[in-house]
């Protein structure tokens, strides 16, 4: 399954109905493994309980598989058959935009089908965004994911949902954050920053404003009060630990929140562990240079994206003999300008051919394209390795 290719979700569903994921689990087995596979944090390592295979996938491409299969549970929890889960969660985005201009507004006088699904899906995870801007606040934009799963629970109970509900969804998440950051004793660049990008994250730029108090009185069920707790850690860990200081504040919201101590602790040492154990794989603000990082983290997607569709793109490059000349002749010397428009034009006509490709399409997509050319030898015939070593 491709969930950079039309269908997916339609595969998906099918794999479901055949080997269940979600048989009778409870509400908390449900919500450890989403914040075990890194959905909770914005970091998505893995599909949630190691469902599908995730080694030849994308993180864009894993955060959409955890987050169909997050609504699947709750829906499942609503309902005893999946006859209506794709025009339900349709429905669902209806009526939080309706009758407002949104990133969804020119989808949604669609048929509901897996198809319009797929659109909505892919627009909310900001694939569509600035590449480069993306990696600033990515993690923070997708953490803010579960506030869909959240909203979709209450969808469900009351057959009604409001835009005006996740707006003050959102304003809880941010005011408790920032109480939590701001109470530190001394706040760093990164908390600064990590405010900032809450600020900037939230799907509805709004002035809507509440108190700490107001904010805490709002949340209603276990999932919510899970969610904030592990948000508020995971933006206190920020700068890689969680000192007394930290922890004492943590265990105040915990009180305020009326969970355990217990609570509050396995919170604290799930985010410690998660990124212990992933922590190359998950790039952190405070870890490294931020443009670094973002190639660093475009190198492992191009590389993904390059072996997945490599007998396509063989294919294409073979058909395209100029681009495979300066293709080339770009191992062995530096091509002038004209000869690079060339190589990224003519690129670029190929990806457009090939749909899981189309990301290099989006604006700041050519700048992956000194990327492409890095992993495109080994597509190649013999011959382009041999010219390499005769010019050398």
């Amino acid at each position: 399954m491709n969930p950079s290719a039309n269908g997916w979700i339609k595969k998906l569903l099918k794999l479901l109905e055949e080997n269940p994921l979600w048989n009778h689990d409870t509400t908390n087995n449900f919500y450890k493994a989403l914040r075990d596979s890194g959905f909770v944090y914005g970091s998505n390592i893995g599909v949630v309980n190691n469902y599908l295979e995730s080694t030849d996938y994308t993180e864009e491409e894993i955060c959409k598989v955890n987050f169909l299969l997050a609504f699947h549970f709750i829906y499942k929890e609503h309902c005893t058959t999946d006859d209506n889960f794709v025009e339900s969660i349709i429905n669902f985005y209806t009526e939080i935009n309706a009758h407002k201009p949104s990133v969804f507004s020119e989808l949604l006088g669609e048929k509901k089908n897996t198809a319009l699904l797929e659109k909505i899906i892919h627009k909310r995870i900001q694939i569509d965004h600035n590449l480069i801007d993306r990696s600033f606040n990515y993690f923070i934009t997708n953490a803010l994911l579960f506030t869909d799963i959240l909203a979709y629970n209450v969808f469900l109970k009351k057959h009604t949902i409001s835009e005006r509900f996740i707006q003050h969804l959102e304003a809880v998440i941010e005011t408790i954050v920032i109480e939590v950051l701001n109470s530190k004793s001394k706040k760093t660049k990164y908390d600064e920053s990590l405010i900032d990008l809450v600020e900037q994250s939230k799907r509805y730029q709004t002035n809507v404003s509440i108190s700490f108090d107001e904010a805490l009185t709002s949340i209603n069920t276990n999932l919510e009060t899970y969610y904030i707790l592990d948000i508020a850690c995971m933006a206190t860990w920020g700068d890689l630990k969680i000192d007394d200081n930290e922890e004492t504040i943590l265990k105040q919201l915990g009180e305020k929140l009326k969970v355990k101590n217990t609570r509050v602790e396995n919170s604290m040492a799930a985010i410690q562990h998660f990124y212990s154990l992933h922590k190359d794989k998950i790039a952190l603000l405070s870890s490294k240079n931020i443009v670094k990082t973002f190639y660093s983290n475009s190198s492992q997607m191009v590389s993904k994206l390059i072996s997945r569709n490599s007998k396509r793109l063989q294919k294409e490059l073979r058909e395209s003999k100029e681009l495979m000349i300066l293709l080339t002749q770009s191992t062995v010397r530096d091509l002038n300008d004209d000869e690079q428009k060339k190589v990224q034009d003519q690129l670029l006509d190929i990806f457009k051919s090939i749909p899981s490709l189309a990301i290099f399409m989006l604006p700041g997509g050519a700048l992956l394209l000194p990327l492409v050319v890095k992993f495109i030898p080994k597509l190649l015939p013999s011959s382009f390795d041999d010219n390499r070593i005769e010019e050398d």
